[in-house]
């Protein structure tokens, strides 16, 4: 099923890749080269020491952040939460069924700030940086996704959440589907946004037209093992500053989110490392995808585009690897859906995540762990 959610009219993808019969959603649609992007932070990184001594104690390293909704830190907590060997710092609030927001890159826990506090009312909602980014702990390897997975796994277990549903964005979706395929028993209902799924389908085509090529190049670069640091490192405004740009469509990020982002990875140690470990771990999870491949997802999946990015191309691409599909698409939206189209978004989760949270409130108190 697919359906579209109001919002702005989208505008029309680049004429140059429509003539080449190619946009974002049918490489989307077909290929599978890649997690397609995002990543953010806060302020000063805390060491891990400080992080472990911090855990679970309401630290708001970050609630100087600017373009936060009002009243943002009456509802959330800024924490650090040592989980599976991992410091991750984690914004956490609300009162209801536990839904973790898994973001993508070059962004952190952030992303989702404009559609928090909504969801709060009926969801006790966690919102991780993730292994490398923001203000989690950087260690040097770790960044498949079947590790990436784990780390939000162990997470939970720390908060006391056996059962929870999950939205990833972006990488973040890569990771999702990785964390709903191996701990089938955990996730309850999964919702996913504007990424592909490396070894689920073909790789698209090396040359790609113009257009298209400046939204997706970042797949390869980033998988560098050195060079790219080098290059980006003293000029993550042009680099990243492009990035959020270029995937925007016609409805810019405001000056501010972007700038949050980009100092969080010029300023914060190994932030930068960090943000390219995920696609220099590209052909593990390929490869591990191809395994979760083989058993298709059978809890409910809702899969969202924007008009001018993936549009319902994620569906298509979810329908690879689950049996219970549904897709959204967000007119007028591009990559960054959440930021760009709060509204919609939420309108598309809300309903998707009903039957979830009047499966956990009829549940005896004891059994909503």
């Amino acid at each position: 099923m697919t359906y579209v959610v109001p919002n702005e009219p989208a505008n029309e993808h680049s004429r140059e890749a429509e003539s080449a019969g190619m946009s974002r959603r049918s490489v989307i649609r077909a290929a599978g080269a890649g997690a397609l992007a995002l990543g953010l932070g806060g302020t000063a990184l805390i060491g891990t020491s400080a992080a472990g001594a911090a855990t679970r104690n309401g630290l708001r390293p970050v609630s100087g952040a600017l373009g936060l909704p009002s009243g943002f830190w009456q509802t959330f907590s800024s924490e650090y939460v040592n989980a599976g060997g991992l410091v991750q710092h984690v914004v956490i609030g609300g009162n209801g069924p536990p839904l973790l927001l898994v973001h993508g890159w070059p962004q952190t826990w952030y992303a989702w700030r404009l559609v928090m506090p909504a969801l709060a009312r009926q969801f006790t909602v966690i919102a991780p940086d993730q292994r490398g980014r923001g203000l989690t702990g950087k260690p040097a390897d770790g960044y498949d996704t079947g590790t990436l997975a784990g780390d939000l796994a162990a997470l939970m277990d720390a908060l006391g959440h056996q059962k929870f549903a999950v939205v990833g964005h972006d990488t973040g979706m890569v990771i999702s589907y990785a964390l709903a395929a191996d701990h089938r028993d955990r996730v309850q209902a999964l919702a996913v946004a504007e990424a592909v799924l490396p070894g689920v389908q073909p790789s698209p085509p090396l040359f790609l037209p113009s257009a298209l090529n400046q939204q997706l190049f970042h797949l390869t670069f980033n998988r560098l093992p050195a060079i790219n640091e080098q290059l980006v490192q003293g000029r993550e405004d042009i680099y990243f500053g492009f990035i959020f740009d270029v995937e925007a469509g016609t409805i810019k990020l405001p000056g501010y989110a972007v700038r949050t982002y980009i100092d969080n990875l010029a300023s914060v140690p190994g932030a930068l490392r960090g943000s390219f470990g995920f696609y220099r771990a590209w052909d593990v999870t390929t490869a591990q995808n191809a395994q979760r491949a083989i058993q298709k997802l059978t809890i409910p999946v809702l899969a969202i585009g924007g008009a001018q990015s993936a549009a319902d191309g994620v569906g298509k691409t979810m329908m690879l690897a689950a049996d219970n599909v549904q897709t959204v698409v967000i007119p007028g939206a591009g990559h960054w859906v959440a930021e760009q189209a709060p509204s919609p978004m939420l309108a598309a989760l809300t309903a998707f995540l009903a039957r979830y949270r009047a499966a956990h409130t009829a549940r005896p108190q004891s059994a909503r762990v």
